[in-house]
């Protein structure tokens, strides 16, 4: 479990085989000194077992699975990348829920300067627009966010400064691919409900109303 507080970037030392499966050796940009054998570190959100580790570095391994619904493999040599340590009990929640389990990939559409932020407009799948609401969380390269607008197929958000700086997020451009976990908790609740609506993928329209919702105890 991880918040999506990116606590650095890295940079990818090597790329170990490709196509079906890749094992990655990264070197974090930071201090992480206290490695442990089969600990989980989101890399660009998606969650990695450390496999083995030396003085500043750690190897992790990508199946063919992991590959075939994230970015990861269009990482090489000298890519950088989003790090964060699993959650330890007793650590500030300063983000939100994050499982490092990728839903799919979205696309960088437009790029706009708002002051000192900057407005990201990505598109994704349509299917995973019920899961995605204004003012909700999302997670994207790992990057607990907020939504600030979104639709049928996108969403926008506002990087500030200090997000520009500290993730890889400065370096987007249009045509980017990036990793995008909706909010856990409104993918159990969709699942819930599920049973009274007749095509749960379907973004528009929906038999959940508030009275509806009252009417069966929620």
């Amino acid at each position: 479990m991880f918040t999506g507080i990116i606590q650095g970037v890295g940079r990818v030392a090597a790329v170990d085989g490709g196509g079906s499966e890749t094992r990655f050796t990264l070197r974090p940009g930071f201090a992480l000194t206290d490695y442990a054998l089969g600990e989980s570190i989101a890399v660009n959100g998606v969650c990695l077992t450390v496999e083995t580790f030396g003085q500043g570095w750690f190897t992790a391994y990508a199946s063919a699975e992991t590959l075939s619904v994230t970015n990861l493999g269009d990482l090489r040599v000298s890519s950088t990348v989003n790090l964060e340590r699993a959650l330890a009990l007793g650590d500030r929640l300063g983000g939100h829920i994050v499982s490092g389990h990728v839903d799919c990939l979205a696309e960088v559409l437009s790029i706009r300067q708002a002051g000192e932020s900057r407005v990201y407009r990505l598109g994704f799948p349509e299917p995973f627009a019920r899961q995605v609401i204004p003012k909700g969380s999302v997670a994207l390269d790992g990057i607990s966010l907020t939504v600030n607008d979104c639709g049928r197929d996108y969403l926008e958000v506002n990087i500030i400064p200090a997000t520009q700086r500290e993730t890889t997020i400065s370096g987007w451009a249009p045509g980017r691919r990036v990793n995008m976990e909706t909010d856990v908790i409104g993918k159990y609740v969709q699942r819930m409900l599920a049973p009274w609506d007749d095509n749960p993928a379907r973004p528009q329209p929906s038999k959940i109303t508030p009275d509806f919702l009252k009417e069966h105890g929620f």
